[in-house]
């Protein structure tokens, strides 16, 4: 019903700012159910436990994300993008 990965680059020019969430997504007809809310947790502790506390993620969507804690830090360039895209930044206390 859904998913999502961490990888060290999401194909960005930022290659300093590692480990990347990449392709979050929750199937249609589960969504507006708090899944993607929960995966998001659920990554952000479990690389906690390894020892990373600061995650980046890429994305094109606004609003979303903030709602789970992460901020909005910065624009980068996709590998081939004409456009920049938006990179967020999720710190655990």
């Amino acid at each position: 019903m859904g998913g999502l990965g961490v990888i060290e680059n999401d194909f960005h020019n930022r290659r300093d700012l590692a480990p990347n969430v990449c392709a979050v997504y929750v199937e249609e007809n589960y969504r507006c159910r708090g899944i993607a809310g929960e995966l998001l947790h659920t990554v952000c502790t479990d690389m906690k436990e390894q020892g990373v506390d600061t995650l980046y993620l890429v994305t094109d969507h606004t609003s979303f994300y903030e709602r789970y804690g992460w901020e909005f830090f910065c624009m980068v360039q996709g590998d081939g993008e004409p456009t920049l895209s938006r990179m967020y930044v999720h710190r655990e206390a």
